[in-house]
């Protein structure tokens, strides 16, 4: 018996134990890959569809390493749901598995600790830990020196033209120059088009000593999915449609959503109808989200209604995935569909994939690319407030300096970082004084990249060929084919029909006005930057207010959208949305004795017949208005961040209150005051009116807005 064939016996035996099957043999991929890896000791990038058992490969991998006494493997994983399936698949085969991540800070020390004693066969980390100061600095070194394999999964993460680029990922990059020569290396992934697979494999290097990476990618269909696209008109039919033939689908299965507010309003309405469904989101508490993975997973639930962050690598057999709006690419639509199919019996029924498309799709997919890497002053600004300081700054007090949202400063940090030119210590952020130049190439060429992609989709809905084909094609996929299975194939059959009940109660829980605006209760970090005198927690805040709808929303979300649209014209409040304004005070019921009003130099038509109306139909007066004193400041001026707005916010109004009755005492002294916007963006200038109000004595202050931004 050969070394080659005794070791590929006992990784048969490994996974066989893996998957607890006693006829299990691997694939001859597998094995390739196996070999590179635990024999040649090579780096390895393996591209496979979902469910083609690309875990078995670093775990076997790990065993044959661990039996010739190397250390313990590194999986780079990023997220928390995929960790734990890991773990547990690792366990199934004996394999000691642990995690370090943000939510077990407690059991780092002895999680090491087993680590140096060597009680521990697989390590698994966040990306976002290579960065922690404590953990990069203090750990990081141990692990590279020691580890025997280093894994990274979702490896299409690295690629900035990847459908999710995390900055984070690049920083493997580093731990790759880290590692001592022989250590083999492997890369997965189920999503990646040959610019991305090319662009992994070029990070993975320098080549090894038998040539370049080794590279292995396999056909990407999925033989248990049924693809199909059913296109409805409006919101209602879209939801009817879910209500009517959600119980039709096969086993439990995800229906996504593309924002966190679609997920609570589809379940809750769905609940109104019988399904046994949860919302899930990465606004989800952490044992909650774990909580609600088991019960889909176990089938005790029909459906959960998600967003992308019930994602990559969720392992578990579901019947089905429909999405309630399409995703911004092909890719990204493929990897979310991936989900289905996984593990279905030969003699199991395939698994159905759904679309219902939707006009205002195209809307959220501008706002996330509205999230682009920012302007080349914007950064520059950032690294000459982190040069001048001369000390580690915080993001929140970075923001007192630099107009960029929390996540997109963040976000910019995070490259900054990996290209050299800033540092996260501790305490924060510092600048390296290492020279920086902003690739505005690179950034075009991914926001055309980013249009094509939304181009594909749109042409994807459309398309009267094979929808499995299609994808794979967008993935570069050589072996593309017809499927035969999807609905352009004649494979499946998908009613477009809806019961007129349906239509009418989801038009009336769509036509239902009426969601909550949360008041502020913390003023921004480091205020005292800009010369306010502001900090903990805010004493003077708003009461609990009420907007008609979110933007984002399925019902009077389109009218809402329409009227803040660039281009509209001001004027009146919409006769609909005036009924919509009276049935939200009319479940709502706020004791009400007078109404500032929010001025608007926009749409100072719009918010002057909100008040004045509001004010005839609720038989009090108009006592105040929060005035444009510097109209030098623009609108939405400092809207990115917290702190900004806050500063813009003061400089821009001033409460102008005129209640003669009042006498010496305060202009609205004892008073519960309705006040009025048209639009909430950040609750800012609500927060500090609210302040001002309050300041002028009233006793009560309770927002009233048309429209939630989100």
């Amino acid at each position: 018996m050969t070394t080659t064939t005794g070791t590929r016996q006992r990784a048969e035996a490994h996974l066989r134990a893996l998957v607890g099957s006693d006829d299990a043999v691997l694939r001859e991929d597998q094995w390739t890959a196996i070999e590179a890896l635990a024999v040649e000791r090579r780096r390895a990038l393996v591209v496979q569809r979902t469910g083609w058992g690309k875990s078995a490969v670093y775990f076997v991998a790990t065993l044959l390493l661990r039996e010739q006494g190397a250390g313990p493997t590194v999986i780079v994983s990023p997220l928390l749901a995929l960790m734990r399936n890991q773990i547990a698949a690792a366990e199934r085969a004996g394999i000691r598995a642990v995690t370090i991540n943000s939510t077990n800070m407690e059991d780092w020390e002895p999680i090491q600790e087993s680590i140096r004693a060597g009680e521990v066969d697989v390590l698994l980390v966040s990306p976002e830990r290579l960065n922690n100061p404590g953990f990069r600095d203090e750990v990081l070194p141990r692990l590279a020196a020691t580890c025997g394999l280093l894994v990274v999964d979702e490896a299409h993460c690295i690629s900035d033209w990847g459908h999710d680029f995390r900055p984070d990922y690049r920083r493997i990059r580093t731990l790759l120059g880290e590692l001592p020569d022989g250590i083999p290396v492997l890369a997965t992934t189920a999503t990646a088009n040959q610019r991305v697979t090319d662009d992994v494999a070029e990070q993975l290097g320098p080549p090894d000593e038998q040539g370049d990476v080794l590279v292995l990618r396999g056909s990407l269909d999925r033989q248990s999915l049924r693809l199909g696209v059913v296109r409805l008109k409006t919101a209602e039919q879209r939801l009817a449609w879910l209500a009517d033939h959600l119980a039709e689908q096969p086993g439990s299965g995800i229906v996504y959503c593309l924002t966190v507010a679609a997920t609570q309003e589809i379940a809750d309405y769905l609940r109104s109808r019988g399904h046994d469904v949860a919302a899930y989101s990465g606004q989800t508490e952490t044992t909650e989200r774990h909580a609600l993975e088991q019960d889909l997973a176990s089938g005790r639930v029909k459906a959960l209604i998600a967003t992308s962050a019930l994602g990559m690598g969720f392992d578990a057999t579901l019947g089905f995935v429909v999405n309630m709006g399409a995703p911004a690419s092909p890719v990204a639509y493929y990897q979310q569909v991936g989900r289905a199919g996984r593990g279905l019996a030969a003699d199991q029924e395939s698994a159905a994939v759904v679309l219902l498309p939707a006009i205002e799709d195209r809307d959220i997919w501008a706002y996330f690319a509205s999230l682009a890497f920012p302007r080349e002053e914007q950064v520059r600004r950032t690294l000459d407030v982190l040069a001048g300081e001369g000390r580690p700054m915080s993001t929140a007090a970075l923001e007192t300096y630099v107009d960029l949202s929390r996540t997109r400063l963040e976000t910019m940090l995070k490259v900054l970082d990996v290209d050299g030119a800033v540092r996260r210590v501790r305490g924060g952020w510092e600048a390296t004084g290492r020279p920086w130049a902003y690739d505005e190439e690179r950034y075009r060429r991914v926001a055309e990249a980013r249009e094509r992609e939304q181009r594909a989709m749109l042409d994807y809905i459309a398309t009267d060929a094979c929808r499995m084909r299609f994808l794979r094609e967008q993935l570069d996929d050589p072996e593309a084919e017809d499927c035969g299975r999807c609905d352009n194939c004649g494979g499946l059959a998908l009613p477009a029909d809806v019961s007129a009940a349906a239509v009418e109660e989801a038009g009336a829980r769509l036509s239902r006005p009426g969601v909550p605006v949360e008041p502020r209760k913390m003023w921004p970090t480091a205020l005292g930057n800009l010369g306010i005198d502001l900090k903990g927690k805010i004493a003077e805040a708003a009461d609990e207010g009420r907007a008609v709808a979110r933007l984002t929303d399925l019902g009077y979300g389109n009218a809402l959208r329409e009227l803040f649209a660039p281009g509209t014209p001001d004027g009146p409040v919409p006769v609909p949305l005036v009924r919509a304004v009276v049935e939200v005070l009319g479940d709502w019921r706020p004791p009400v004795d007078g109404i500032v009003v929010v001025e608007s130099a926009s749409r100072p038509t719009l918010t002057a017949d909100l008040a004045d109306g509001l004010s005839r139909y609720l038989r009090v007066p108009v006592v105040g208005r929060w005035a444009i004193v510097d109209p030098d400041v623009a609108p939405g001026q400092g809207a990115a961040n917290s702190a900004q707005r806050v500063a813009a916010v003061g400089r821009r109004f001033a409460l102008h209150a005129d209640d003669p009755s009042a006498g010496s005492a305060a202009p609205l002294s004892g008073q519960r005051i309705l006040l009025v916007d048209d639009l909430v963006v950040t609750g800012w200038t609500l927060t500090l009116a609210a302040r001002a109000v309050r300041a002028a004595g009233a006793v009560e202050v309770r927002p009233l807005v048309l429209a939630a931004s989100a």
